[in-house]
């Protein structure tokens, strides 16, 4: 559920701003995909044990965070509609939304959402890795984590470039609010799935 959400947050995200800022936020989420694989690899269960007692407090964050950016998106998107009601130029004109800025803010959503974590857990937790010395199982945690991030990343292009060709067809003032309010509401709903749907 919550990874439907985050994904309609990421092709709300890339129908409002260039293909360039939608692709930094799905490489922001298949990056710290990466990294939780490479984590979860040596040891599901070690993982799990450490997530499990901060599971609560890690959700109230990524809540926090989501609503934070969904009333901001959501201002920002009704102010730049009464200036063009009003004749005015478009007030998030002067400060568009920036790669940088993007990747880090999923970054940053995707790494408080425990169902990242314990997905990865699971889905290690179901896989033997083949015996070996040291060296040898780094090669094949990289590896599953490289796997991981590729597979991560191409399904988030997908639909920052799905998001990216919606707002070509909603260019106008109308379908720029549009899309603005349905990403915040999307948003508020991954915040309150955070908090109230198990982990």
């Amino acid at each position: 559920m919550t990874a439907a959400l985050l994904a309609g947050v990421l092709v709300g995200l890339a129908a409002r701003h260039p293909w360039r800022v939608g692709a930094a936020g799905a490489l922001g989420v298949a990056s710290v995909d990466g990294v939780y694989a490479l984590l979860a690899a040596p040891g599901g269960a070690a993982v799990a044990a450490v997530v499990a007692p901060v599971a609560g407090v890690l959700r109230a964050a990524a809540a926090a965070v989501l609503l934070g950016i969904a009333a901001a998106t959501a201002w920002r998107a009704w102010r730049t509609w009464r200036a063009h009601l009003d004749g005015r130029p478009a007030l998030d004109a002067a400060r568009p939304a920036s790669p940088a800025r993007t990747y880090a803010q999923l970054v940053a959503l995707t790494a408080v959402n425990p169902a990242t974590v314990l997905f990865f857990v699971v889905v290690v937790a179901g896989v033997r890795l083949p015996d070996g010395g040291t060296a040898f199982r780094v090669v094949v945690a990289l590896v599953f984590a490289l796997g991981a991030f590729a597979a991560s990343a191409a399904w988030q292009l997908v639909l920052a470039s799905a998001g990216t060709a919606l707002g070509r067809v909603l260019r106008g003032p109308r379908g720029r609010l549009g899309t603005a309010l349905v990403s915040a509401a999307l948003m508020t709903a991954l915040a309150v799935a955070a908090v109230v749907l198990p982990a």
